[in-house]
């Protein structure tokens, strides 16, 4: 009996997960059908919906489905999950330190995983524009009235969910699955009222009518890829969300809901493009009947703005992982949830993404000219991911070379011919995604080597902490009552704010702390392993807390963890001594200098350590110092 119940509250959990998992994970895949279809007949390489055209282009996205999302995501790339987490910079996260040292192969391979993370910030601005608006041009296929409308109602919604983000996605979360669970229904619904009329659509299952497709349309045909691509934007997404949910509650929804909906519903756009070819300017809107319009384009601006959400969230996941990682300056990051720590909100990301995609519909106004610059990003993102995917099979799962060419080889096939299609739209707007990842790219690879840059100066002057204890033996140095903690970057060197405090005030507090906050290239420290202190004598403790890349250090949480280990420090009472490099660029050494100008930029930018840290300000004590790079 125990048994049994124990096997119910699984299965509810596992249900509760998958259900939950429909809105985070499936937001943006799930609201392809909106124009994914509609660009392939009507965008800027739209071709004629005739009867052969229709089967033909209904072949490739059935396929492109099978073949990109289903083969490579599902059953090949969920398997390079970094302990349970995925996304492209766990992916990169994954490959052997060995093979990310000092050598043109390292930085072949971090460069991959930086601009293939860059090109996601891209995306996610273009995401919530092209889906809302998709969605509200819908009441202009109800009625003309509204096409003035569009644009500002789109504004409105995009701002709206901006500004609602620094209170928590909580509370809005418990009802995107739900409401997902209702949209991906509607589709299937819709599709198969169209596929029962027209039963002769589900010929497009052959691959035999995309072949005759590109044979009689050639170049043309090819350019179409590039819109048939959007069917498989939202792959990555579906990865970089792993970690929520696990790999088991993302599975069962695709293969049981989401992808057998999407299918049901492109062929249903099909077949009734094969009845009413003047139907493809939007043939989305056009499977329901008149009187199911206005509330089919309320639920599609719900889904739009849950696949907004979601994309949103991903970026603040995304920068967390960064910073964590190195790769970007402190940022402030507030956590929404005191029990969900995945759910945060950083106010620089937010007000940027809200002014691109405001922009972007101002700029582009219509969903067919957005998708122009939608794919690109994401095709290029998708030629990453096979690449470090290969090298995660040869050197962590010990594929053969000859197991691991076939495999990558055969997705970098259709990878490679997307991105071929897509490459096109670099001149109508891809070009900001790029420019936008190129922005990113080169903001996080300076932070990396200018970080790196000051630790090497940093270390070259530092002195062992053994070496400091050693000149105390004598007892000349006048203690007083209290705690002082010295952040230090390295475990092993002393302070630059502990010398500085020594040398200006001549005195040293009671006990003083030692306190280096490292960053691991793994999801998550276990607590129990997350602060380690070590007790060296003469009231000097040494005290080094490590975090995963999607944990965010918290002072209160590394002192409850201290105390547990005897080294017990009321926050109130113990005063925290930080160095504040002033950044000076000098000679021409490791950067150049316009780069060294953006890399003292950032630093300057960058959110205090009392922010970040949660320190109470009142509690800190800043040692300044010049730093020449």
């Amino acid at each position: 009996m125990a048994h049994d119940h124990s096997k119910r509250r699984d299965a509810r959990y596992l249900s509760t997960l998958s259900l939950t998992a429909l809105g985070i994970v499936y937001g943006d895949i799930g609201t392809s059908p909106l124009y994914a279809m509609r660009e392939c007949f009507h965008g800027a390489h739209g071709i004629e919906a005739s009867h052969a055209n229709v089967l033909g282009v209904l072949s490739l996205i059935f396929w492109a489905i099978v073949i990109v999302v289903t083969v490579k995501y599902h059953l090949y790339v969920l398997r390079a999950d970094n302990r349970g987490e995925g996304g492209i910079l766990a992916l990169m996260a994954l490959i052997p330190p060995r093979l990310r040292g000092r050598s043109q192969k390292r930085w072949l391979l971090v460069g991959l995983g930086l601009f293939g993370a860059a090109l996601l910030y891209g995306d996610g601005m273009i995401t919530p524009a092209i889906s809302v608006l998709s969605a509200v041009e819908g009441l202009g296929v109800a009625t003309p009235f509204f096409d003035p409308y569009v644009v500002p109602i789109t504004i409105g919604i995009l701002i709206g969910l901006f500004l609602i983000q620094s209170r928590g996605t909580a509370g809005v979360g418990a009802v995107f699955g739900p409401v997902m669970l209702v949209w991906f229904a509607t589709l299937a619904v819709l599709g198969i009222a169209w596929i029962v009329r027209e039963p002769a659509v589900l010929a497009a299952v052959n691959p035999a009518y995309a072949v005759t497709f590109f044979l009689h349309k050639g170049v043309k045909g090819f350019l179409v890829l590039g819109a048939v691509f959007l069917v498989a934007t939202g792959g990555e997404a579906l990865y970089a969300d792993m970690g929520h949910f696990g790999e088991l509650p993302i599975q069962i929804d695709w293969f049981s809901l989401v992808g057998p909906s999407l299918l049901l519903n492109y062929f249903g756009q099909g077949a009734m493009l094969l009845r009413e070819p003047r139907a493809s300017f939007n043939p989305f809107y056009h499977l329901a009947p008149s009187w199911a319009l206005y509330p089919l384009v309320i639920l599609a601006t719900m889904a739009t703005v849950i696949a907004s959400q979601a994309m949103i969230s991903g970026a603040f996941s995304l920068t967390s992982q960064a910073v964590q990682l190195g790769y970007l300056p402190r940022v402030k990051i507030v956590h929404t949830s005191a029990v969900e720590r995945g759910q945060i909100y950083i106010p620089r990301v937010n007000w940027i993404l809200m002014v691109s995609t405001v922009g972007l519909v101002l700029a582009f106004r219509e969903s067919t000219n957005l998708a122009a610059a939608y794919g690109i990003a994401v095709s290029l993102t998708m030629v990453i991911t096979t690449l470090l995917a290969y090298v995660v099979s040869r050197t962590v799962w010990g594929w053969s070379w000859w197991l691991a060419a076939l495999v990558t080889g055969s997705f970098l096939v259709s990878d490679l011919a997307f991105l071929s299609a897509n490459a096109v739209k670099i001149a109508d707007g891809g070009w900001f995604p790029l420019a936008i990842g190129a922005l990113v790219f080169l903001v996080m690879s300076t932070w990396k080597r200018g970080r790196g840059l000051v630790a090497e100066r940093l270390q070259k002057g530092a002195l062992p902490f053994t070496d400091f204890l050693a000149t105390l033996g004598s007892g000349s140095i006048h203690r007083v009552p209290g705690t002082a903690v010295f952040m230090s970057r390295d475990p092993e060197a002393t302070p630059a704010a502990l010398l500085h405090n020594l040398k200006h005030n001549k005195v040293l507090h009671e006990r003083v702390v030692l306190l280096s906050v490292l960053s691991e290239e793994i999801p998550e420290v276990p607590e129990p392993e997350q602060v380690r202190v070590e007790d060296l004598g003469n009231g000097f403790y040494r005290a080094i807390a490590r975090y995963g890349f999607m944990q965010s250090p918290d002072m209160p949480d590394i002192l409850r963890a201290a105390a547990a280990h005897g080294l017990d420090l009321d926050l109130m009472t113990t005063t925290f001594f930080l160095s504040r490099e002033t950044l000076v660029p000098g000679p021409r050494v490791g950067l150049r200098a316009w780069r060294d100008h953006l890399f003292a930029f950032l630093s300057q930018n960058a959110s205090r350590p009392t922010d970040f840290f949660r320190i109470p300000p009142n509690r800190v004590v800043e040692m300044g110092m010049q730093l020449r790079l």
